[in-house]
């Protein structure tokens, strides 16, 4: 007597897991064409020593307003200087004060927001009043007239970003720290005999901080969109230094003539270093959205 037949199962092939951070695995492409973007343009800008041999600030009259191509990769201005050394060295100035001038609002307002959310009362009331104060004006009406009164110059715009960017930080933190206060885990903490500093700092700030690092991407933006304003103007950075603003406020004056290049490349710069940034924190959100 035969017997039926035992079916035997095919073999399946399961897929290999293959490691990978969770952003690239959950897609994160702002994040990933952002931060490729915005490392190109820092690194021009960084090595900019290496990619041209012109002085930024040399002038050569018999040279003036010269195409691109034509012995220099992006042409002269109308003092013979060219285009190309400018605009690196341009980049490094404006990317750096733009950088640097986030550090001290970020952590100055994040301290400021996560004591006055965590300890709440007479304090918090007060510094909030003054951060209604500065709200209260525009950021960029704001900035241009403090650089107006302190001088032109790089200390002037760290100094005037300073007073008005830590305020965006402080009211971010302290509205998730007022969120986060009552949590059970930080009830037990201080059940558990924790002081107020440790718990702040050991179990409210690390909680809290993502957002601001979030936000830090579109206050580059702004810093550098402050810096090129205030250059364009002429109370920014003080000339010869070269600089993406006072380029393009310099080469506004040849319009007519034809010698668009003059404003239009340092105008592309400012664009693609903004939707870069924009793009990685658009990227930095949806990662730490997602984390939670």
């Amino acid at each position: 007597m035969t017997g039926t037949p035992i079916p035997v199962a095919e073999a399946i092939d399961l897929p290999t897991r293959v490691w990978a951070p969770g952003f690239l695995r959950r897609h994160n492409l702002q994040l990933w064409v952002g931060g490729a973007l915005l490392g190109v343009i820092v690194l021009l800008a960084a090595l900019a020593p290496l990619l041209t041999s012109y002085d930024p600030a040399e002038t050569d009259p018999a040279s003036a307003l010269l195409g691109p191509g034509s012995g220099h990769l992006l042409g002269t201005d109308n003092l013979g200087r060219d285009t190309w050394s400018r605009l690196l060295y341009g980049g490094r100035v404006d990317l750096s004060i733009a950088f640097i001038a986030v550090l001290v609002p970020f952590v100055g307002g994040v301290l400021i927001g996560t004591v006055c959310g965590y300890v709440g009362g007479w304090l918090d009331m007060l510094v909030m009043r003054i951060a209604d104060i500065v709200v209260a004006f525009p950021f960029y009406v704001l900035v241009i007239a403090l650089v107006f009164v302190l001088g032109s110059g790089r200390q002037s715009i760290f100094i005037a970003i300073s007073v008005v960017s830590w305020v965006a930080y402080a009211r971010i933190v302290r509205a998730e720290v007022l969120v986060l206060r009552n949590r059970e885990f930080i009830e037990a903490g201080r059940a558990s005999g924790l002081g107020g500093p440790r718990v702040v700092f050991r179990h409210v700030l690390p909680n809290v901080v993502t957002q601001a690092i979030v936000y830090s991407m579109s206050d580059i933006v702004m810093n550098v969109g402050v810096i090129v304003t205030l250059s364009y103007f002429g109370l920014g950075i003080v000339p010869p230094t070269p600089d993406w603003g006072g380029m393009m406020s310099n080469g506004q004056q040849f319009l007519a003539g034809g010698y668009y290049s003059l404003t239009l490349i340092p105008a592309a710069a400012v664009v693609l270093t903004s939707l870069a940034l924009s793009l990685v924190g658009d990227g930095l959100a949806h990662a730490l959205r997602i984390n939670r």
